[in-house]
Protein backbone atom coordinates (compact mmCIF):
# COMPACT_ATOMS: atom_id res chain seq x y z
CA UNK A 1 0.00 0.00 0.00
CA UNK A 2 1.50 3.18 -0.45
CA UNK A 3 2.59 5.43 2.15
CA UNK A 4 0.49 8.27 3.96
CA UNK A 5 3.57 10.85 3.99
CA UNK A 6 3.26 10.35 -0.17
CA UNK A 7 -0.41 10.29 -1.16
CA UNK A 8 -1.99 12.79 -2.76
CA UNK A 9 -1.35 14.22 -6.42
CA UNK A 10 1.74 16.99 -7.11
CA UNK A 11 0.13 20.31 -8.32
CA UNK A 12 1.93 23.12 -9.94
CA UNK A 13 0.52 26.26 -8.24
CA UNK A 14 -0.02 29.70 -11.16
CA UNK A 15 3.77 30.75 -10.19
CA UNK A 16 4.93 27.62 -11.12
CA UNK A 17 5.72 26.06 -7.22
CA UNK A 18 4.67 22.16 -7.14
CA UNK A 19 3.00 21.22 -4.03
CA UNK A 20 1.26 17.95 -2.70
CA UNK A 21 -2.26 18.44 -2.46
CA UNK A 22 -4.20 15.18 -1.06
CA UNK A 23 -8.16 15.42 -1.17
CA UNK A 24 -8.28 12.20 0.72
CA UNK A 25 -10.27 10.40 -1.90
CA UNK A 26 -9.57 8.56 -5.60
CA UNK A 27 -12.63 10.23 -6.98
CA UNK A 28 -11.70 13.95 -5.87
CA UNK A 29 -8.60 13.35 -7.18
CA UNK A 30 -10.11 12.53 -10.60
CA UNK A 31 -11.73 16.97 -9.58
CA UNK A 32 -7.75 17.93 -10.53
CA UNK A 33 -8.11 17.63 -13.99
CA UNK A 34 -11.00 20.27 -14.79
CA UNK A 35 -14.78 20.65 -14.06
CA UNK A 36 -18.36 21.88 -15.44
CA UNK A 37 -18.79 25.81 -15.96
CA UNK A 38 -15.82 28.03 -14.80
CA UNK A 39 -13.53 25.50 -14.50
CA UNK A 40 -13.29 24.33 -17.99
CA UNK A 41 -10.73 26.15 -18.66
CA UNK A 42 -8.53 24.01 -16.32
CA UNK A 43 -9.45 20.91 -19.05
CA UNK A 44 -6.79 18.76 -19.52
CA UNK A 45 -8.39 15.37 -20.28
CA UNK A 46 -8.43 15.63 -24.18
CA UNK A 47 -7.16 12.11 -25.09
CA UNK A 48 -6.62 8.85 -24.10
CA UNK A 49 -3.50 9.34 -23.31
CA UNK A 50 -4.65 12.14 -20.67
CA UNK A 51 -6.79 9.90 -18.87
CA UNK A 52 -3.89 7.47 -18.31
CA UNK A 53 -1.17 10.10 -17.22
CA UNK A 54 -3.81 10.88 -14.42
CA UNK A 55 -4.33 7.46 -13.58
CA UNK A 56 -0.65 7.34 -12.85
CA UNK A 57 -0.51 10.47 -10.75
CA UNK A 58 -3.63 8.79 -8.84
CA UNK A 59 -3.46 6.98 -5.79
CA UNK A 60 -4.46 3.40 -7.31
CA UNK A 61 -1.24 1.12 -6.58
CA UNK A 62 0.17 0.00 -8.84
CA UNK A 63 -0.85 2.07 -11.56
CA UNK A 64 -3.20 -0.43 -14.09
CA UNK A 65 -2.40 -0.82 -17.62
CA UNK A 66 -5.16 0.69 -19.42
CA UNK A 67 -6.46 0.61 -22.73
CA UNK A 68 -8.76 3.28 -23.05
CA UNK A 69 -10.97 4.54 -26.21
CA UNK A 70 -11.84 8.47 -26.88
CA UNK A 71 -15.93 7.90 -25.84
CA UNK A 72 -14.42 6.43 -22.71
CA UNK A 73 -12.62 10.25 -22.25
CA UNK A 74 -15.70 12.08 -22.42
CA UNK A 75 -17.25 9.23 -19.88
CA UNK A 76 -14.23 10.75 -17.88
CA UNK A 77 -15.37 14.38 -18.12
CA UNK A 78 -19.19 13.95 -17.72
CA UNK A 79 -18.24 11.42 -14.73
CA UNK A 80 -16.11 14.48 -13.29
CA UNK A 81 -18.35 17.10 -13.83
CA UNK A 82 -21.24 15.32 -12.00
CA UNK A 83 -19.36 14.28 -9.28
CA UNK A 84 -18.16 17.78 -8.86
CA UNK A 85 -20.99 19.58 -8.71
CA UNK A 86 -22.32 16.40 -6.35
CA UNK A 87 -19.70 17.76 -3.76
CA UNK A 88 -19.91 21.06 -4.33
CA UNK A 89 -23.54 20.15 -2.98
CA UNK A 90 -22.79 18.20 -0.25
CA UNK A 91 -19.86 21.21 0.75
CA UNK A 92 -23.23 23.12 0.99
CA UNK A 93 -25.03 20.53 3.06
CA UNK A 94 -27.47 20.03 0.13
CA UNK A 95 -28.17 16.73 -1.92
CA UNK A 96 -26.62 16.61 -5.28
CA UNK A 97 -29.07 17.09 -8.36
CA UNK A 98 -30.72 13.61 -9.41
CA UNK A 99 -29.27 14.04 -13.07
CA UNK A 100 -25.53 14.20 -11.62
CA UNK A 101 -26.39 11.13 -9.10
CA UNK A 102 -27.83 9.26 -12.27
CA UNK A 103 -24.19 9.71 -14.31
CA UNK A 104 -22.52 8.74 -11.02
CA UNK A 105 -24.71 5.70 -10.35
CA UNK A 106 -24.03 4.21 -14.38
CA UNK A 107 -20.84 4.80 -14.08
CA UNK A 108 -20.59 2.55 -11.09
CA UNK A 109 -22.49 0.05 -12.13
CA UNK A 110 -19.90 -0.96 -14.71
CA UNK A 111 -17.68 -3.84 -13.50
CA UNK A 112 -14.40 -2.13 -11.70
CA UNK A 113 -10.77 -2.77 -11.76
CA UNK A 114 -10.37 -6.26 -10.10
CA UNK A 115 -7.09 -6.50 -7.96
CA UNK A 116 -5.40 -9.55 -7.57
CA UNK A 117 -1.81 -10.75 -6.48
CA UNK A 118 0.50 -11.58 -8.88
CA UNK A 119 2.65 -14.46 -9.21
CA UNK A 120 5.70 -13.29 -7.31
CA UNK A 121 2.92 -11.94 -4.52
CA UNK A 122 2.55 -8.52 -5.24
CA UNK A 123 -0.34 -6.93 -5.80
CA UNK A 124 -1.72 -5.98 -9.69
CA UNK A 125 -4.76 -5.69 -11.41
CA UNK A 126 -6.69 -8.60 -13.18
CA UNK A 127 -8.07 -9.28 -16.37
CA UNK A 128 -9.35 -6.23 -18.93
CA UNK A 129 -8.26 -2.85 -17.61
CA UNK A 130 -9.78 0.05 -20.09
CA UNK A 131 -11.09 3.17 -19.54
CA UNK A 132 -15.07 2.05 -18.09
CA UNK A 133 -13.61 0.06 -15.57
CA UNK A 134 -11.19 2.58 -14.30
CA UNK A 135 -14.37 5.35 -14.61
CA UNK A 136 -16.51 2.95 -12.64
CA UNK A 137 -13.70 2.06 -9.87
CA UNK A 138 -14.06 6.11 -9.70
CA UNK A 139 -17.87 6.16 -9.20
CA UNK A 140 -17.98 3.22 -6.88
CA UNK A 141 -15.47 5.08 -4.94
CA UNK A 142 -17.80 8.56 -5.32
CA UNK A 143 -20.84 6.46 -3.75
CA UNK A 144 -19.08 5.51 -0.84
CA UNK A 145 -17.76 9.11 -0.38
CA UNK A 146 -20.95 10.73 -0.58
CA UNK A 147 -22.74 7.99 1.15
CA UNK A 148 -20.39 7.34 3.80
CA UNK A 149 -19.38 9.08 7.15
CA UNK A 150 -17.27 11.27 5.73
CA UNK A 151 -19.79 13.23 3.16
CA UNK A 152 -20.91 16.02 5.66
CA UNK A 153 -16.86 16.65 6.19
CA UNK A 154 -15.82 17.50 2.12
CA UNK A 155 -15.23 21.08 1.81
CA UNK A 156 -13.60 23.65 -0.60
CA UNK A 157 -10.18 24.77 0.53
CA UNK A 158 -10.83 27.91 2.39
CA UNK A 159 -8.56 30.47 0.30
CA UNK A 160 -10.75 32.58 -2.40
CA UNK A 161 -8.79 32.12 -5.25
CA UNK A 162 -8.44 28.24 -4.58
CA UNK A 163 -11.54 25.96 -5.21
CA UNK A 164 -9.92 22.42 -4.67
CA UNK A 165 -12.42 20.31 -3.13
CA UNK A 166 -11.18 17.54 -0.19
CA UNK A 167 -12.35 15.16 2.23
CA UNK A 168 -11.23 16.56 5.52
CA UNK A 169 -10.28 12.94 7.45
CA UNK A 170 -8.28 14.82 10.10
CA UNK A 171 -9.64 13.42 13.61
CA UNK A 172 -10.75 16.98 14.88
CA UNK A 173 -12.55 17.75 11.82
CA UNK A 174 -10.93 21.11 11.52
CA UNK A 175 -8.89 20.99 7.93
CA UNK A 176 -9.03 24.35 6.01
CA UNK A 177 -6.87 24.26 3.41
CA UNK A 178 -5.92 22.03 0.22
CA UNK A 179 -2.63 22.02 1.40
CA UNK A 180 -0.44 23.69 4.11
CA UNK A 181 2.37 23.76 1.67
CA UNK A 182 0.28 26.57 -0.59
CA UNK A 183 -2.41 27.81 0.60
CA UNK A 184 -2.33 27.41 4.80
CA UNK A 185 1.10 28.88 4.13
CA UNK A 186 -0.23 31.34 2.20
CA UNK A 187 -2.36 32.47 4.64
CA UNK A 188 0.10 32.54 7.07
CA UNK A 189 2.12 34.72 5.36
CA UNK A 190 -0.34 37.29 4.36
CA UNK A 191 -1.49 37.26 8.51
CA UNK A 192 2.19 37.85 9.91
CA UNK A 193 2.49 41.00 7.10
CA UNK A 194 -0.77 42.18 8.09
CA UNK A 195 -0.02 42.18 11.86
CA UNK A 196 3.50 43.26 11.21
CA UNK A 197 1.44 46.69 9.12
CA UNK A 198 -0.86 46.61 12.40
CA UNK A 199 2.19 47.34 14.64
CA UNK A 200 4.08 49.39 12.74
Amino acid sequence: MDSAATRGLILRSHTGVAYRFDPGALCLELLTTGGPGPYRRYEVLHQPADLAAWAERSRLVPTPELRIRDPEVADARRLRDALFRAALARTRGASPEPGDVGVINAAAAHPPLAPAIGSDGQRRWAGPADGTRLLATVARDAVGLLTGPHAHRIRVCAAEDCHLVYVDTSRPGRRRWCSMEHCGNRHKVRALRNRRSAEG
